[in-house]
């Protein structure tokens, strides 16, 4: 690569239905990639490119495209030419199931650098999915793997046994200036949804799937309101159990004190309209709702589980429970919904650990950093090199 050519990055993710966390991940980086360096192309199913709609910047190409097997022929031809017509430099496929059906095909089209990024810790596999036997197969297309936590390296390393000579860690990051507690206006918002009633409104940032733990927090809810029944608990995401969830809220007699809100863009305004939000997740990868949160001073009530305590530090940016424990986790609500003094001190703590740690501009760098160190290996640019001239490091 000479010095005025940009690198053609492809970011790629097939799951069909939702706007989470790694979806989030892609759209931060479509939208801080350095222009001089790189040209950006998203490649989603249509209905998640739908979600994004105007998030997506202007200069990046968006490509609808449903492939979600390695079968698929149809799905494969048309990745194969989307590869081939923006001349791909860098294929980097966020989750397995992404990297499963698009690594091997980059490979074959001969695209340069392939990159995953897996995101989370897959707790469900079973059976013979759990020897990753495949997962180790299709690490001998991949070229680096980016790890989101420390947590999340010891998986891949440790339990999947991928090479560890390909995975670095890079920290998810979070944009300090947009979720900044100054910025955010809650009193018309709370009065459109009818929060205004409530003394206190918890916010949890999370897709309604089993992973995210809603139903634990349902139950820990019921005992909650015995003490506080003026709370109101703003589900912000959607997905396939919301139907399940109303269902148990109405069984809990829990109706008037919770809202499914479905998903919404202007998180930072929900994050402010609230006292602090819940995570009960059952495994996480780093968890970027978590950082949103704490980058808003609303501290954090979270299982600990993966990366999560690299974010959620207890009893300084927020309180850690067991996964799984309903009761610990009713404790942890009525501990900050009756101590005023505390939450605000820990959401402090928080937005000030999320800026030390925890910014875009670290999380960018690195990135770029990994695609260029990549790039050189496959260039093989001289040792005698001007690197300024290559624009390779």
């Amino acid at each position: 690569m000479l010095a005025g050519q940009r690198l053609n990055v492809l970011l790629f993710g097939n799951d069909p239905t939702t706007r989470g966390g790694a979806e989030e991940h892609m759209l931060m980086l479509a939208r801080a990639l350095r222009r001089d360096s790189f040209r950006v192309v998203l490649a989603c199913p249509p209905t998640v490119l739908s979600k994004f709609g105007a998030d997506i910047p202007s200069d990046v190409v968006a490509e609808p495209i449903e492939y979600y097997n390695p079968t698929d022929i149809k799905g494969a031809r048309q990745l194969a030419s989307l590869l081939r017509r923006h001349a791909i430099d860098i294929l980097h496929s966020h989750m397995f199931h992404a990297s499963l059906v698009a690594s091997p095909l980059g490979r074959f089209c001969g695209v340069p650098v392939i990159v995953e990024t897996p995101h989370v810790r897959e707790y469900w596999r079973r059976g013979w999915k759990r020897s990753y036997f495949v997962d180790r197969l299709v690490a001998r297309m991949v070229d680096a793997y980016i790890a989101v936590s420390e947590a999340n390296a010891r998986y891949l390393a440790g339990e999947k046994r991928l090479p560890a000579s390909k995975i670095r860690t890079i920290q998810n990051g979070i944009d300090t200036e947009r979720f900044c507690p100054t910025r955010g206006e809650h009193g018309e918002l709370r009065k459109a949804f009818g929060l205004a009633k409530f003394d206190s409104v918890i916010a949890v940032l999370a897709r309604l799937e089993p992973q995210k733990g809603h139903a634990l927090l349902l139950d820990a809810l019921s005992t909650v309101c015995k003490q506080f029944p003026r709370v109101c608990v703003v589900l912000l995401g959607e997905g396939s159990l919301r139907e399940p969830l109303e269902q148990q809220a109405r069984s809990l007699d829990l109706t008037p004190n919770i809202k499914f809100a479905g998903f919404q863009g202007n998180t930072p305004e929900w994050l402010a309209a609230s006292d602090f939000t819940v995570l009960p997740s059952l495994y996480e990868g780093l968890p970027l709702a978590a950082m949103e949160s704490l980058a808003m001073a609303r501290p954090v009530i979270a299982t600990a589980v993966d990366g999560t305590p690299e974010v959620v530090l207890n009893g300084r940016t927020g309180l850690l429970v067991p996964p799984g424990d309903v009761s610990a986790l009713a404790q942890a609500m009525c501990r900050l919904l009756e101590d005023r003094e505390l939450t605000c001190q820990l959401g402090i703590a928080g937005r000030q650990w999320i800026v030390d740690r925890f910014s875009i501009g670290r999380q960018i760098r690195d990135t770029e950093a990994l695609y260029f160190a990549a790039m050189k290996k496959k260039v093989r640019v001289p040792a005698t090199a001007d690197p300024v001239q290559t624009n390779l490091v």
